[in-house]
C-alpha cells in the first residue's frame, strides 16, 4: 500500500493527521472498490478484477486531497460516490475521483474548483498540442485493414488477459470438467502471435 504512506507521510510527522489519513485512505479505497464491484454484479451478473482495481483507484485518488482532514464517515461517503459517479459516467479515474476529491474538504471551495477547471482545460489543450506533434511522426489511428482484423491479431496478443495462456476466461476452456480426466497442458505465459 505505497498509497497509505504516501497520503500518511504529507504531515511530515507521526501524528494523529498521519494516522487518520493511513485510516481514512483504506477505508475510502475499499468502499469504493466495493461499490464499484457491486455495480459490476448488478448489471453485469459477474464482478471484474479489471473494474475492481479501478475502484480502488478511484477511491484513492478521491481520499488523496483530504484524507488526513475528513472524518471516517465522510471517507466512507467519498468511498460511496467515488465507486459510484465514475462507474456510470465512465470518466474513469482522475477527473471525476480528482474533481470530487479536492473540493469535499470544503476548506477554498470555490478556488479549488476553478483550479480543476484550468487544470481540465490546461490538460485538453496541451494533450491535443502533444496528439498533433505525435501524428507528423506517426499516424496515431490503424490503417483501415488492421482496424478489420482486429487489434488482437494486430499485436498478437488480448489486453488484460489474465489466464497464463493469453485468453480471457473461457468456462469450456478453463472451466472444472467432472471427469477424472487431468488437462495436459501446461500453461508458458501470455503468448504472441509473430
Amino acid at each position: 500500500m505505497g498509497w497509505a504512506g504516501f497520503n500518511g507521510g504529507d504531515p511530515y510527522s507521526a501524528n494523529i493527521d498521519s494516522s487518520m489519513a493511513v485510516l481514512n485512505t483504506n477505508i475510502c479505497a475499499a468502499t469504493s472498490l466495493l461499490i464499484w464491484t457491486w455495480l459490476d454484479v448488478f448489471f453485469f451478473n459477474k464482478p471484474s478484477v479489471i473494474g475492481a482495481v479501478q475502484g480502488m483507484i478511484t477511491g484513492l485518488v478521491c481520499i488523496t486531497p483530504g484524507a488526513g482532514l475528513v472524518q471516517g464517515w465522510a471517507a466512507i461517503v467519498m468511498g460511496i460516490l467515488s465507486g459510484s459517479i465514475p462507474w456510470f459516467t465512465m470518466m474513469i479515474v482522475h477527473k471525476r475521483g480528482g474533481v470530487y476529491g479536492k473540493s469535499a474538504g470544503g476548506i477554498q471551495i470555490l478556488k479549488q474548483l476553478v483550479g480543476g477547471a484550468f487544470i481540465i482545460g490546461w490538460n485538453l489543450v496541451v494533450t491535443s498540442i502533444i496528439c498533433v506533434l505525435i501524428r507528423l511522426v506517426v499516424p496515431l489511428r490503424m490503417s483501415e485493414e488492421q482496424l478489420t482484423i482486429g487489434d488482437d491479431a494486430v499485436h498478437g496478443e488480448e489486453a488484460y488477459a489474465l489466464w497464463g495462456d493469453g485468453e480471457k476466461y473461457d468456462s469450456t476452456k478453463h472451466g472444472f470438467t467432472s471427469d477424472d480426466t487431468v488437462n495436459q497442458k501446461t500453461s508458458s505465459g501470455a503468448t504472441q502471435v509473430v
